[in-house]
């Protein structure tokens, strides 16, 4: 019932040609966006709980219907590992229970970023796993690396992971790291051990796609980002 996934189409042939111009941009220009009240009321409640795990913060944004978060959290015990979706109905599917080290958010990721560095957040983990890749070209504002809340994932810091089944997703997310950091990362296929942590990553390795990885240690660097939040 997994091996029915249709390869991504998209007119790119290649890193989006105005990739750095956004990357310096965002670096330049810092969000000014309203957090949602929701979003805010989100986080108090995930840092409370946080501070009183007393555990290295893993962070799993876009967890979906959270099977990442457990899957890290009973595989990372000694971490305190956070889902954060923004889907209610995504959330709601969990699947099986959720050990005592993993709490699933619903809140806006590019809000909910912003709180986290505003709060001091320092992950020692950051996983971005299977996002949204918006294959058109005129789309790549709404792809992580071309958004303007890219610094800010920068910012966090941490070992940072990200997969993806595109592999023009994974190389501008690396060109934009570079950009943002000056920490040049090659992005590279990789076939899942394991369990998969991901219904995607199953629907996509089984469908007989290549699926790549990228991953780098990113330096918890807040004050290079001035907030508004």
């Amino acid at each position: 019932m997994y091996a029915n996934s249709r390869q991504i189409d998209s007119p790119q042939t290649g890193p989006h040609d105005d990739l750095e111009r956004r990357v310096q941009r965002a670096m330049s220009h810092p969000l000014r966006k309203p957090v949602a009240e929701h979003t805010r009321e989100a986080f108090m409640q995930a840092d409370q709980w946080l501070s009183d795990q007393h555990k290295p913060l893993w962070l799993d944004s876009g967890c979906g219907v959270g099977r990442s978060t457990r899957q890290l959290a009973l595989a990372y015990p000694d971490h305190a590992v956070i889902g954060v979706d923004r889907s209610e109905d995504r959330l709601s599917r969990k699947h099986g229970e959720l050990p005592d080290n993993a709490l699933l958010v619903r809140a806006d990721l590019v809000d909910f970023w912003r709180l986290a560095l505003a709060a001091g957040w320092a992950p020692a983990h950051h996983t971005l796993l299977y996002p949204n890749p918006y294959p058109k070209a005129r789309h790549v504002k709404m792809r992580w690396q071309g958004h303007p809340v890219f610094p800010i994932i920068m910012a966090l810091g941490g070992r940072l992971e990200l997969r993806t089944n595109w592999d023009i997703y994974a190389q501008e997310f690396a060109l934009a790291i570079g950009h943002a950091t000056a920490i040049k990362v090659t992005a590279a296929p990789f076939v899942p051990e394991g369990d998969y942590l991901t219904h995607f990553e199953r629907k996509y390795h089984e469908s007989g796609q290549t699926l790549w990885r990228l991953e780098c240690q990113l330096e918890h660097t807040p004050e290079r980002y001035p907030l508004q939040v």
